[in-house]
């Protein structure tokens, strides 16, 4: 493929997950991956967008609707406009990811889902952000995967088991289904 192929040909790789199941860590190893081999790619982190484009929303069900949302459209356009965008979000309800796919398929745009399962047994040893340590304090409520719902992809078209391989091996596979689907 043509240095030119590759920079047009856009994607959503939706990494969908439990809190401190590796989503952002693979999203950024595979980054680097793609960016090596030319693909403009950008990395939606779920805080981040928090931050800037979802401030002022909470954690109800709606808010987490629309934060889904909002990422999903953004990562839509970034692909319809030739880049990779890997987004690492928890997004934990099947009915908002599948809309945000829906919306891809309407537009021709290449979206692939897929499920970082770590148990999150695992995930509150990791614990990256303390949330795990801060809602078994009683000072937190609303923790996916805890206290507040998760719903698991039935059919993604990548399940990885973050805790049972490296980051590394953990992209390779999510980089090899981006070849063989032809987005890579």
């Amino acid at each position: 493929m043509s240095t030119t192929d590759v920079t047009e040909l856009g994607a959503t790789v939706w990494l969908t997950g439990l809190p401190s199941a590796g989503k952002t860590t693979i999203a950024g190893e595979l980054a680097g991956r793609l960016r090596a081999d030319g693909h403009r790619v950008e990395v939606l982190d779920g805080d981040e967008i928090r931050a800037f484009l979802s401030a002022g929303l909470g954690f109800g069900r709606a808010d987490r609707d629309t934060n889904v949302q909002r990422v999903g459209f953004v990562a839509e356009l970034l692909a319809a406009n030739g880049v990779k965008a890997l987004v690492p979000v928890i997004a934990p309800y099947a009915d908002s990811r599948e809309a945000v796919r829906k919306r891809h398929q309407e537009k021709g745009t290449g979206y692939l889902e897929v499920h970082v399962a770590t148990p999150v047994e695992v995930c509150s040893v990791r614990d990256v952000k303390g949330l795990y340590a801060k809602q078994a304090a009683g000072e937190l409520t609303g923790l996916t995967g805890v206290d507040d719902p998760y719903e698991e992809p039935d059919s993604p078209d990548l399940r990885i088991e973050s805790h049972t391989q490296t980051v590394q091996e953990s992209a390779a596979a999510l980089h090899a289904l981006l070849i063989e689907r032809g987005l890579a």
